[in-house]
């Protein structure tokens, strides 16, 4: 049986990367097509075909590209027909359609999110210009309709599920995404695995603190990271980089406890951090949110947002808390709550969302072996 995988574009590092990753690893012989590849020496065994998107300037334009994409997917061609199309969608890639002969092949959307460009512009800002604005009414009409027409349709959280029937008006699976939980825990301690200079920077940092990683970016809110840390009186440390750093530091002088920050970690720091958090703090309201798995598969207990996908992996009381935080007087009061939490129990948590159980759910799904 052959099959084929079709993705929005493909970018050097990102979590539908790490689907797409995924999906190529469970259908190895399937063909790979996406709008345009930014990280060719991805899938050097079965280079993906771009479409003719690649070879003009709006490969570096998507807002202005992204009226030209539901033609685009609409306009596909093979020359044989495959058995199946497996569209890893976050736009419009769910609109893929092959001309011809192949027309009817049979389709199943991995949703990630219906496109938030459109239907959540205060969440995307992309959406919010002018001509997007103008546009997006019959982008939704359209899109709404494309999604009608396909009864094979997954999304990725319980959070997202709900959005797809908000907007496509249509049912939809739950399959969590794949998480490198094998990876992470076939390591007894990451400590080992680091350089002299990262053990330097481990060595460095309080003997007891809250961890906050993810890029620098508004919607991570890095931010209410460091005030829990405050108001709990526990350090706090924060992994990764990004564009907020300045505010990030800014705010940070302003507080009565440590704050330390580690940029663009290294996996094996970054997992050795994890092992020495007291819990990882994910206060970001996503679609599902990989790391806070990342951290239970290490064994860190986490503080999680309790709206949003990743409130959906966390175990509440079991494997971390659901949080709100927009009550930060209750941060000392969630803060205790962890010390009754078993690391092993978080391990065996994140079991459930491993590569092995997400190729094992789309195979079910789909029906095929």
């Amino acid at each position: 049986m052959t099959g084929l995988i079709v993705h929005e574009w493909i970018e050097r590092a990102g979590g539908a990367e790490k689907v797409l990753d995924a999906m190529v690893g469970t259908f190895p012989d399937a063909g790979i097509r996406c709008l345009w590849n930014d990280a060719p020496d991805r899938y050097k065994h079965n280079p993906p075909r771009e479409s003719w998107l690649a070879r003009t300037p709006l490969r570096r334009r998507k807002a202005l590209a992204v009226g030209l994409m539901p033609a685009v997917w609409r306009n596909m061609r093979a020359s044989e027909p495959p058995d199946w199309m497996l569209v890893s969608s976050h736009l419009f890639a769910h609109h893929a359609q092959l001309r011809g002969a192949a027309k009817d092949t049979p389709k199943y959307i991995y949703t990630h999110t219906p496109a938030r460009y459109i239907w959540e512009p205060e969440l995307d800002q992309r959406g919010q210009g002018f001509l997007p604005r103008l546009s997006a009414p019959a982008l939704r009409a359209l899109d709404r309709h494309r999604a009608s027409e396909n009864t094979n349709i997954a999304a990725n959280s319980r959070f997202v599920q709900k959005r797809i029937e908000d907007t496509w008006q249509v049912e939809s699976t739950v399959i969590y995404p794949p998480v490198d939980v094998v990876r992470i825990q076939s390591v007894s301690s990451w400590m080992e695995r680091l350089t002299p200079i990262e053990e330097e920077i481990l060595q460095a940092l309080p003997s007891e603190f809250i961890l906050g990683a993810s890029r620098f970016v508004s919607y991570k809110r890095l931010d209410q990271v460091i005030n829990f840390g405050d108001k709990a009186r526990v350090p706090v440390v924060i992994a990764g980089s990004g564009p907020e750093k300045g505010r990030l530091t800014g705010l940070a002088e302003t507080t009565d406890v440590p704050v330390s920050f580690i940029d663009s970690p290294s996996d094996a720091l970054l997992f050795c951090l994890y092992e020495r958090a007291l819990a990882y703090i994910f206060p970001g309201i996503e679609d599902f949110g990989i790391m806070p798995v990342e951290a239970m598969a290490a064994g860190a207990p986490v503080i999680v947002n309790k709206i949003g996908g990743a409130s959906e992996t966390v175990v509440d009381a079991v494997t971390g808390v659901h949080f709100d935080f927009k009550d930060m007087d209750s941060a000392k009061n969630a803060l205790s709550m962890i010390q009754s939490i078993k690391r092993t129990d978080c391990r065996r948590r994140s079991r459930n969302f491993s590569r092995d159980n997400f190729g094992t759910s789309l195979k079910t799904w789909m029906g095929v072996r």
